[in-house]
């Protein structure tokens, strides 16, 4: 496969960051900017106000929220800042069972926000449930197996609604990628693994076809897709 072939997802690229010998300082720092990568390119904002502030104000009571996968944390305490500033309560939780993200993530950590070096199958085993579940950048790690594994375990562990957010693979977002990370790039794997993630994710069509009827799968923002599924639990 050339480099700038995206025309079909490359599922046999593996992520710098995900190698367990890693450089850890490269991988912390990539862990920290995260939070300014994400702000920019995840649309979070975009969602919130679309869709995730109606729900978390739905209940009598503060929502619990779960991400899974929630990395170095900078996505959920996002979403906290955001439903504060409107006044919504929530009480949330980070998951991932990487425990040099779980480190990373706990420096985020404040009241209403908890983090756990968990993955989804120890949360259900314990009998967790949560009114909505939400993950960014995870699936596009996942093969097929791993896609249908963790999206059945993310609609088991909420009572409500499901929300993932992934990249969607195209030569423009490729291009553009390319070019606007590399300011913040040096010493971390921002740029290397930024693009192997474009190469490994879907596109609209394709994510659809791999869900399956029960999920809605959208374009909130560009370069962006949200799958959006009912929970099990």
């Amino acid at each position: 496969m050339s480099r700038l072939d995206l025309s079909t997802r490359d599922e046999q690229l593996r992520e710098l960051m995900d190698d367990p010998d890693c450089d850890p300082q490269r991988l912390q720092a990539t862990l920290r900017r995260f939070g300014l990568v994400n702000r920019l390119i995840s649309g979070w904002d975009l969602i919130y106000r679309r869709r995730l502030r109606s729900l978390l104000t739905s209940f009598d009571r503060p929502a619990r929220v779960l991400d899974l996968g929630s990395g170095g944390g900078d996505v959920l305490t996002r979403l906290a800042q955001l439903a504060a500033a409107d006044g919504i309560t929530v009480e949330w939780t980070g998951a991932d069972p990487d425990p040099r993200a779980h480190e990373a993530a706990l420096r985020r950590a404040q009241p209403g926000i908890t983090f756990r070096c968990a993955d989804a199958e120890e949360l259900i085993s314990r009998g967790e449930s949560f009114d909505l579940v939400l993950s960014n950048h995870v699936l596009h790690h996942l093969d097929t197996d791993e896609l249908r594994q963790f999206t059945a375990a993310s609609q088991q562990l909420s009572s409500g609604t499901v929300l993932h957010a992934d990249i969607a693979r195209g030569r423009l977002a490729y291009g553009l990628y390319a070019v606007a990370i590399t300011p913040v790039a040096p010493g971390t794997f921002l740029r290397t693994d930024g693009l192997r993630s474009i190469r490994r994710s879907y596109q609209r069509a394709e994510l659809a076809a791999a869900l399956g009827p029960d999920w809605e799968v959208s374009s909130p923002a560009p370069f962006r897709l949200l799958a959006q599924g009912p929970g099990r639990g």
